[in-house]
């Protein structure tokens, strides 16, 4: 059977979450294990470390840490697994399920612990995935940054018998030739004998997410109820020319609300975008707009409208991003701003907005000022169709249609780290 049915039927233009440099200095203390030979597994091949699992099999607390990059999806990607060879189903470990991290825990057929990440790290990209159990609770962290935090207390001595340790395969009595099998790089596997802080974790980790990002992972992975407030202008609005489609911020709550499963449903997304909408008139009405939900992420897309108002130039924009960033920072329960560059538009057919290039650099700039979140639907529309985008993304020449909010929908969910091509926001295609 695939490994997720098992368990639980048992039991780079898309955002500024880049690095922003990694730390040399090492954790107090040296890990038990350290593998460092980069590797390129291709879904058969492993390295095998059992002469080591003497080492770890003890281990009551500690730290997980491995550096990957995926190069395909599978249902269940070893990372790290110890297993009883003699027995089925006895294994810890942690590994990359449709996407997510899951760290596991069987002992004799007997399901210790099952944890998973609704966040989603197979996008080919290097990464960091590190799992810490300790004083009964066991954090994930991704990228440096702290994503979601469960109340469990199993590690390596709460399953007997290990003495098969693998890195990118799982090995049991039913597979002696192993299952699991990892598919792409992993340059690092180390395990330590105490958890790690979170600054030790950044400082192991090839690249270290803005704080942020972490916190909106966080949230995503948390199973306590969020409120997501989505504002801008027509764009975000949706207004008139979907054309009865869809609009970015609906494939999003989709996304968040219906596949990422119970309770996530409990979430709310509101579309708080008003057409016509700049950023002079969100910080006069951010009080109904914004403030009066209690949220806990303020998305802002803005600019659209401000390049063809008399008075808002560049200078007044980059001010108002700033205190639309700083008004939301300082409301109750300091919620996360998240700022969308707006689409590129057909300047032939909307003149007078030829230097909306510089609106979508201008928040970029202050994003990484402020260190703030970035979706940049600019960037990967320009990337993706050069200076003018395609009419059969517009329904006006400057409004997304259907299409367009679709391709903005996906950008943002990977930005996000919660794209699941299988899910049917994923594969959604418009005729």
């Amino acid at each position: 059977m695939r490994r997720r049915s098992v368990l639980v039927a048992a039991g780079a233009l898309l955002s500024s979450t880049a690095a922003t440099g990694r730390a040399v200095a090492a954790p107090a203390t040296a890990p038990v294990l350290d593998h460092r030979t980069e590797t390129a597994y291709d879904g058969r091949t492993y390295t095998d470390l059992s002469a080591q699992a003497g080492a770890v099999k003890v281990l009551k607390s500690g730290t997980i840490l491995v550096t990957f990059r995926t190069t395909s999806r599978a249902q269940a990607m070893t990372l790290l697994s110890a297993s009883d060879p003699t027995h089925t189903a006895s294994n810890i470990t942690l590994s990359v399920s449709a996407g997510a991290l899951q760290f596991s825990a069987r002992d004799k057929g007997v399901l210790q612990d099952n944890h998973l990440t609704r966040t989603m790290y197979d996008d080919g990209e290097w990464h960091t995935a590190a799992v810490t159990v300790s004083g009964g609770t066991t954090t994930f962290y991704a990228d440096g940054r702290p994503v979601h935090s469960v109340a469990s207390g199993t590690f390596f001595s709460k399953v007997s018998g290990l003495t098969s340790l693998n890195i990118a395969r799982n090995v049991d009595s039913d597979h002696p030739g192993g299952e699991w099998f990892f598919t792409g790089g992993i340059r690092r596997v180390a395990v330590y004998q105490h958890a790690l802080t979170k600054q030790q974790v950044a400082e192991q980790s090839v690249r270290v997410d803005l704080a942020d990002f972490g916190r909106i992972a966080t949230i995503l992975n948390s199973d306590t109820p969020a409120t997501w407030v989505v504002t801008g202008d027509s764009i975000t609005h949706g207004a008139l020319w979907t054309n009865g489609w869809r609009s970015y911020v609906e494939h999003f709550q989709e996304r968040v609300r219906w596949e990422l499963g119970k309770p996530k449903n409990s979430d709310f997304v509101l579309d708080t975008g008003v057409s016509g909408s700049t950023t002079n008139d969100l910080t006069a009405k951010f009080a109904e707009r914004v403030a009066a939900f209690s949220p806990r992420v303020v998305s802002v897309m803005l600019g659209t409208n401000d390049v063809a108002t008399p008075g808002i130039g560049v200078a007044v924009y980059r001010a108002n991003l700033l205190k639309l960033i700083a008004s939301i920072r300082v409301l109750p329960g300091r919620p996360i701003p998240l700022l969308q560059t707006p689409n590129p538009i057909n300047t032939g057919t909307w003149p007078g907005r030829e230097a909306l290039a510089d609106y979508a650099q201008t928040m970029r700039d202050v994003a990484k000022a402020r260190d703030v979140v970035l979706v940049d639907h600019f960037a990967r529309w320009t990337a993706d169709y050069g200076s003018t985008p395609p009419a059969n993304l517009l329904g006006d020449g400057l409004h997304p249609n259907g299409r367009g909010h679709l391709l903005m929908a996906h950008t943002m969910i990977k930005a996000l780290r919660i794209f699941d091509p299988t899910s049917r926001v994923g594969k959604l295609t418009i005729p």
